[in-house]
């Protein structure tokens, strides 16, 4: 092998680019604050207050990831990546983390039909995520079934 960067995994599907930064960053969102938890402190006067751009649109934050670890990533931190967005999903569908169902259900099936994929690369990327395609493919079995709430039935 030469020694240049190996690409192919960067010609599998435009879909994650497009689709999970909006779906990863809705699963990143913290829980609702509860009432019953004093507001923050306002800054001191004459201080502006501290502002997190990532907070401020965590989409954009999310989408700037992506766009870094495509860019600038290897196949190796790209499916870090994917292993972490995968670790979101089941947290929401084990019930384990609160989360948005249908962010979480585009996301799973984005990494899950990217990691099929992965079976016509050269290398071991498509062993390397076989957990995370059963883990996914559970997922979203879970996800597509209606859940049941006090307000229903």
């Amino acid at each position: 092998m030469s020694g240049r960067r190996r690409l192919d995994w960067l010609g599998l599907t435009p879909e994650p680019e497009r689709e999970l930064p909006l779906a990863v960053a809705a699963l990143r969102a913290p829980p609702p604050a509860s009432p019953s938890l004093p507001p923050e402190a306002p800054a001191p006067a004459g201080e502006p207050a501290a502002e997190d751009p990532a907070a401020a649109d965590p989409a954009a934050a999310e989408r700037r990831r992506v766009e870094r670890l495509v860019l600038r990533g290897s196949r190796h931190g790209w499916l870090r990546y994917l292993a972490e967005v995968t670790e979101l999903v089941t947290s929401v569908a084990e019930g384990s983390r609160p989360g948005d169902r249908a962010a979480a259900l585009l996301a799973a099936e984005v990494v899950l039909d990217h990691h099929r994929m992965l079976i016509g690369l050269p290398g071991t990327g498509y062993g390397r995520t076989a957990e995370d395609r059963t883990a996914l493919e559970n997922a979203v079995r879970t996800l597509r079934t209606p859940t049941r709430t006090g307000g229903s039935r």
